[in-house]
């Protein structure tokens, strides 16, 4: 925060739109293989030993110490931070709020109300009594100087002489301290401090009649304020220098993480496997050979990714835990799994009306835009364990309705038939059931259209356009794919040498073992790995 004598211009909050992933990305996925990426794998695995961790299989774990837990700790405290920092433009700390009626808040609100008693006890001695007085002026001194930037010598100076602890002291034995003086200097000097967005609280403590005890419970209370607005600046700066390096900076952290740890990417493994299995269910099988023998043929290292990366729009706790490459995202993961779990119950209520009652909404967008929030706004909170679906489509069913009776009803048609309106109701409900044909149809498609999102090398500049029938969603679905691939995109950028390393461990596996099965006649299966 810029406080040589000028007042900053930016407020305490930083607000801005998400952070855009560069397009480089998707060019670092496609030399994801055996050969290009062994550069590539030495800076994260430095060691043997650093290798052996993502093994899917390892030796024993070793016992950590305690000083090893608390530095794993700090670190992933420390990624995590970081990361937020660079994804979020809209990351700001707030001041901490302790629940109402906890144990932390009632100790916090006695020690403090005991405090100030026993300041407002010894300013009522006669003669006053300042020992209190004078650490509470101390502890505002060094924070009026914390605030300072290191050149801002004349301040400094400034603040010392008038806030000087041995002159104050001295004043107190001799009962000539000025204490609403010295509120009012340090109530003026805070003004200069601080940001534009606390310019109302510095008129309140300039304008507050209480007593002196009251003025310095309110400076203690904006100072906390002012901390809090050094801090959100201090992240506002540090967040180009953060985008630049925080690539490598993420990669270092979740090494160090990986070097203290055993077993630090057991989850990531599994996840990498089961998407290995998938991806090969769905690929061709392998063209036979000259000699007869037909090899196992793998996906490549990018459409292996980017089946692992799907699988994550539909990851539950059937599932186990997230990959712990993905820990940092968790939040965003689930935010964004919730919107699309949303919006795909939205396109299928709205599809059902179509193919039931089109005629009355044929030309009529208002209408569609006004049943597509209103169907929001009443399945919002759908992934929670208490919410019941079933009631909440039949409140959807008798909204449509109504609305589309209100909007025949001003055209002069007729209202939909009772029965009609009973079906479109049972309709809208039934979606709820496994194997829906409608809902199913939903997933399906849009499973495809994030498919095609990571498979285009431009997505995160142009989202494709959505397949046949989720038109309904159109921008939604696109602010989601755009997310998606965003996150996507980096997370490859941080983690693909780990990604690698675990790829290499699991075809190396699976090529020995097919090599004892066959008695050394036939080579390793092929992968695209190796042959890109």
């Amino acid at each position: 925060m810029p406080l040589n004598d000028e007042r900053p211009t930016s407020t305490s909050t930083v607000s801005s739109e998400d952070q855009n992933s560069d397009t480089e990305s998707s060019e670092r996925c496609d030399s994801l293989t055996l050969s290009s990426d062994v550069d590539c794998s030495r800076q994260s695995f430095t060691s043997d030993s650093s290798s052996k961790h993502n093994s899917p299989s390892c030796s024993p774990p070793k016992t950590l110490t305690l000083d090893e837990v608390m530095a794993s700790a700090r670190d992933l405290s420390n990624l995590s931070l970081a990361h937020e920092i660079v994804v979020n433009r809209n990351f700001h700390l707030e001041p901490p709020e302790l629940p109402q009626n906890s144990l932390e808040k009632r100790v916090k609100d006695m020690v403090h109300k005991a405090f100030w008693d026993c300041l407002e006890s010894e300013l009522n001695d006669n003669p006053p009594e300042y020992d209190y007085a004078i650490k509470l002026l101390e502890e505002i001194r060094d924070i009026l100087i914390s605030f300072l930037n290191p050149g801002a010598n004349r301040l400094r100076t400034q603040i010392m002489e008038v806030l000087d602890m041995d002159l104050i002291r001295q004043q107190a034995d001799n009962n000539a301290v000025d204490i609403q003086g010295l509120a009012s200097y340090i109530i003026n000097t805070m003004g200069k401090f601080c940001a534009p967005v606390r310019d109302n609280e510095i008129k309140k403590l300039k304008e507050n009649s209480g007593n002196v005890v009251t003025v310095f419970k309110e400076i203690f209370r904006v100072l906390d304020l002012m901390k809090m607005d050094m801090v959100n600046f201090t992240i506002q700066n540090l967040r180009p220098e953060l985008q630049r390096q925080s690539v490598e900076y993420e990669r270092a952290k979740f090494q160090s993480i990986l070097e203290k740890t055993p077993n630090a990417l057991n989850h990531t493994t599994e996840w990498i496997k089961g998407s290995i299995e998938e991806a090969t269910r769905i690929m061709p099988p392998a063209k036979s050979s000259d000699s007869g023998q037909s090899g196992k043929s793998l996906p490549g290292p990018m459409l292996l990714l980017n089946v692992a990366y799907l699988r994550l729009l539909t990851w539950d706790k059937s599932n186990g835990p997230l990959p712990e490459t993905l820990m940092t995202d968790e939040v965003r993961l689930q935010e964004l799994q919730r919107s699309l779990q949303l919006y795909q119950a939205v396109a299928s209520v709205l599809l059902i009306v179509y193919s039931s009652i089109g005629e009355a909404m044929s030309g009529l967008p208002a209408l569609v835009e006004r049943l597509k929030k209103m169907t929001a706004v009443l399945l919002e909170g759908m992934h929670s364990l208490d919410f019941n679906l079933t009631e909440a489509l039949g409140n959807v069913s008798d909204q449509i309705c109504c609305e589309v009776n209100k909007s025949l009803t001003e055209r002069n048609f007729p209202a939909l038939p009772a029965e009609l309106q009973a079906t479109l109701k049972g309709q809208i409900c039934d979606i709820t059931q496994r194997n829906n044909p409608i809902h199913t149809l939903v997933e399906t498609r849009t499973q495809m259209y994030f498919k095609v999102v990571l498979a285009s090398a431009n997505s995160n500049s142009t989202p494709p356009p959505v397949p046949p029938g989720l038109g309904l969603i159109q921008p939604e679905l696109m602010a989601m794919g755009l997310s998606f691939v965003n996150l996507v995109n980096y997370n490859k950028q941080v983690y693909s040498p780990f990604y690698v390393s675990i790829l290499k461990n699991i075809l190396l596996m699976d090529s020995t073992g097919a090599t004892r099965q066959n008695g050394n006649k036939q080579g390793p299966p092929t992968s695209s790995l190796e042959s890109k």
